[in-house]
């Protein structure tokens, strides 16, 4: 073989289209020319497909069981237009359990082996239906998103899944149905959205109440699971179609290889023996989330969190009203981390408590953040406009001590 197009072996044959379906996927070279950069795009791709083994992933890698077990999702029917349906069911999801068992890389391997499943099936549906196939409809299922998803180090990972999906796979998604959204997702959304461009964010449609009708308008009933309002089972007559779609539960502690996962903290202090310090911070309207992760050097320690009036003026444990009950924690040899939903406006207080302790201070290394919701607007049925209304907002801190 010349290597020469018309005179290519079977490999070099399936690397130029893939290179093709890359350059076609770029949106820069589609809806604006731009050579340069959708260059530079294409090289590094291919550099990302040589150091992850891109072309052999589907047939010469497969995920640990633990993945293939406890991460959900799954590809289930095609929409009306012949495009491969994704589900992700985040609500069972387990990501500590998760993280416990596998490491961050079999988790990003699994999602390139799910996008080159997807464009595989893609180059299928368009020879079989003789026309294009080049993107994928979306639904996440999010009921039952919860504090436990919002874990920092759960959502880093996916972060770089996103960042993975955008410099990889441009284009590949034609639309994406958030569904059963609860109060929480704005909040999860916010922590996200930055690692998506701005062509992808208009591509997410958050579904009100009527979430099944606007899906029919999409997806032929015969294509739907009857889970989601249409009239696709498993041959058994399972109507959540399992043998696609990935249903799980909490991942048996048997999978664990670790006992926490390593956090990078952003502060240090020192509680000095028979005291304690507080960390105020200001919460200006309900909704927000108050996430936390400490680790001490040497000893246990103790944690509660409460709620004040006012920032600054000191206030004794007992004086204040108790959020999360005060207890003591071996964060010495486990990590400890936590998040709360602020209900209602004012001052939480982080009391870290060693007022017990006679004899010995307490290093403590800590990371407090305060999670702002992003307020989506519905679209209407026909897919109209969406705003994306940015949060205002400030949170303070300061350290107290007693």
């Amino acid at each position: 073989m010349s290597g020469r197009v018309g005179d290519l072996s079977p490999k070099q044959a399936e690397a130029l289209e893939q290179i093709i379906t890359y350059m076609w996927l770029d949106s820069d070279l589609r809806r604006n020319f731009n050579i340069q950069k959708s260059e530079a795009m294409l090289r590094k791709h291919l550099e990302f497909r040589k150091q992850m083994k891109v072309d052999a992933i589907i047939t010469d890698w497969r995920p640990p069981e633990v993945i293939e077990k406890y991460l959900s999702g799954g590809m289930c029917g095609y929409d009306r237009e012949g495009s491969p349906i994704w589900y992700d069911v985040i609500g069972p999801v387990d990501p500590k359990g998760l993280f416990l068992s596998a490491s961050k890389q079999d988790f990003i391997k699994s999602k390139i082996r799910d996008c080159e499943v997807l464009q595989k099936e893609c180059n299928l549906q368009s020879e079989r239906l003789g026309k294009n196939i080049e993107s994928i409809t979306m639904i996440y299922d999010v009921e039952g998103l919860g504090l436990k998803h919002l874990w920092k180090p759960a959502i880093e990972t996916y972060g770089e899944i996103l960042q993975m999906f955008e410099d990889n796979y441009p284009e590949g998604l034609k639309r994406l149905f958030v569904i059963k959204a609860p109060k929480l997702f704005p909040v999860a959304y916010n922590l996200i959205k930055h690692f998506l461009s701005e062509n992808t964010r208009q591509k997410i449609y958050v579904l009100g109440a009527n979430w099944q009708e606007v899906l029919l308008t999409y997806i032929d009933a015969e294509e739907l699971p009857v889970i989601y309002g249409g009239k696709l089972t498993d041959p058994d007559g399972d109507p959540r179609c399992r043998t696609r779609i990935n249903h799980v539960g909490p991942v048996p502690s048997s999978y664990y290889v670790r006992d926490h996962v390593k956090v990078d903290y952003e502060k240090c202090m020192t509680v000095s023996r028979g005291s304690s310090q507080q960390l105020d911070y200001e919460i200006l309207f309900p909704g927000c989330v108050l996430r936390w992760q400490f680790a001490t050097e040497s000893a246990d320690i103790g944690f509660g969190v409460f709620l004040k009036d006012r920032k600054g003026e000191w206030k004794k444990a007992a004086q204040m009203q108790e959020i999360v009950p005060s207890q003591r924690y071996n964060a010495h040899l486990v990590p400890e981390d936590g998040s709360l939903t602020c209900e209602q406006p004012g001052v939480y207080v982080l009391r870290f408590d060693n007022t017990y302790s006679i004899f010995q201070a307490k290093r403590v290394s800590f990371s407090v953040e305060v999670l702002l919701p992003d307020h989506l607007q519905s679209p209407q049925t026909n897919g109209g406009s969406r705003n994306h209304v940015e949060a205002e907002g400030n949170s303070q801190a300061s350290m107290l001590s007693d």
